[in-house]
């Protein structure tokens, strides 16, 4: 069994003020035209940390109008790149200066570990500021040759007001995987946080008004998903939809959209990742890396690495150091530096996962470690290990979004790549090889977005990020990412009498 903290966060840290809990739209933060707000809570103990302002279709409609007045007539999508850009570096400074309570409100409200929001997580998303506001002014089209007497070029322009729809698991990573990009291209937008995390997005748009921001560029509306998101991703006068989130709402999303104004969506679904490990691999590290890829976060990460399949020679060997390092994994409050893992967001998902464990113990899996609630207050699991799991098992098909593993034992090449690809995602997939022909071979024929060869969750702001499959499509991350917030535009005039084609 997993070692559990008594949690000491009182007195390692000051937990924040809730400054901010109205809607942020057209740069001021106001009420909620209804007056309703929702509770949010701490995870760690269940109690309401604050009361937020409830957003719905009125409230969207007057974000929208802000967002579209700002880039019919504002400022940010005529400003040179370079100044867009410099408003952005500014903003990235803003989150440094702020890092200590970013961290902490991603810890009361999601549970998220406080050492490393504060030391990578909050850090990233002022560098993945950075990175885009390096970008703004590169964005170029192309001089065409044509093959008749015409001339050509191309321009890229941004795509309009867009709607950003972010979950509840990386709430600072994903607001600023989406907002940069946008931003980078001169959009203007209406950001939807997850309902169980509207903490720091709201104090997001608080920075950005104070890095200069034009008013109506970011607005942001807290609310529920079947509520403000719905009144989002149907709306007549958004031109984009970005969403992260599961995959069956993603289909509510992309229906939503088509049947409005046919804007175009950008979707990051589910995930059930395979982590295969070969007979060649080291097996501590692969240990290490296994356990992390299920733990990392709760296991409230799409691309968890849910399948490890390893190969017959090294299993039972295998088997045995997970178990033993599982045991060592530290689960308690966030805000302890000895903790490996907080607690699940809210009560909906540990309920969810806890169920999800007892499918498993019901379909005939065997449990390695875990499978059991902490008897303390909050939302704490023990890290889950099932051995002997099946692929049609229910614990072996569906995501799980939570610290349960299911370990499966292989023969060959061909067939662990039938295995791998038998599923309805295809987000990631690791693999443990020293042989360059197995990885080449296996990482080319693996359908997922991303394949992590002697590695795990080696994210980057410079590597595009996204699924196959009923994971989605479109890419986060990268340059590739600007796509998704520009239109190409051609331009063709004739030429008359030139020498030259």
């Amino acid at each position: 069994m997993a070692v559990q903290s008594n949690g000491i966060a009182n007195s390692l840290i000051k937990i924040p003020e809730i400054k901010f809990t109205k809607l942020f739209i057209n740069g001021e933060f106001v009420d909620s035209i209804s007056g309703r707000t929702f509770e949010t809570r701490d995870p760690r103990t269940g109690e309401v940390i604050a009361r937020i302002a409830e957003g719905d279709k009125k409230d969207v409609d007057l974000a929208v109008e802000a967002a579209r007045y700002a880039f019919d007539h504002g400022p940010w999508p005529r400003l040179p790149g370079c100044e867009r850009g410099r408003i952005m570096l500014k903003f990235a400074e803003l989150i440094e200066e702020n890092i200590e309570e970013l961290a902490a409100l991603e810890s009361i409200d999601a549970g998220k570990l406080f050492g490393f929001g504060k030391t990578v997580e909050i850090p990233g998303a002022a560098e993945t500021l950075r990175y885009y506001a390096g970008a703004a002014d590169k964005i170029h089209g192309l001089t065409l040759k044509m093959s008749r007497e015409l001339q050509a070029y191309t321009l890229r322009e941004p795509i309009g007001v867009v709607g950003l729809i972010i979950p509840w698991n990386f709430p600072s990573v994903m607001f600023f995987m989406k907002v940069c990009p946008a931003l980078a291209a001169g959009c203007t937008m209406i950001v939807k946080p997850a309902e169980q995390t509207p903490l720091s997005s709201l104090y997001y748009a608080h920075l950005a008004k104070l890095a200069g921001v034009p008013d109506g560029v970011i607005n942001v509306v807290t609310g529920y998903g079947p509520i403000a998101g719905a009144a989002i991703s149907s709306h007549m006068d958004i031109d984009k939809i970005s969403f992260t989130g599961s995959t069956d709402v993603g289909r509510l999303v992309m229906q939503a959209a088509a049947m409005s104004n046919l804007k175009p969506v950008s979707l990051e679904l589910g995930g059930k990742s395979p982590l295969i490990v070969f007979d060649d691999a080291d097996v501590d590290k692969a240990a290490d890396l296994a356990l992390l890829g299920i733990l990392f976060n709760k296991g409230e990460i799409c691309v968890a690495g849910s399948r490890v399949f390893v190969q017959e020679g090294i299993y039972d060997e295998f088997e045995k150091k997970l178990a033993e390092k599982a045991k060592t994994w530290v689960v308690g409050d966030p805000f302890d530096p000895t903790v490996n893992q907080g607690p699940q967001v809210d009560k909906n998902q540990y309920d969810k996962i806890l169920s999800y464990i007892e499918h498993g113990k019901r379909e005939g899996a065997t449990l390695l470690t875990g499978g059991k609630p902490y008897d303390r207050n909050g939302y704490y699991i023990e890290p889950t290990i099932f051995t002997d799991v099946k692929d049609d098992m229910i614990i072996a098909k569906e995501e799980i979004f939570g610290p349960v593993m299911s370990l499966m034992k292989f023969k060959t090449v061909e067939e662990v790549i039938k295995r791998a690809n038998a599923t309805k995602y295809g987000l990631a997939a690791g693999i443990m090889t020293n042989d360059l022909n197995i990885a080449n071979t296996v990482s080319r024929s693996i359908r997922a977005g991303v394949i992590w060869i002697n590695c795990y969750f080696a994210f980057d702001r410079d590597c595009p990020y996204g699924g196959y499959k009923m994971s989605g499509f479109g890419r986060d991350y990268g340059i590739e990412a600007l796509d998704k917030y520009l239109q190409v535009k051609a331009v063709v005039t004739p030429i008359h009498n030139s020498p030259w084609l």
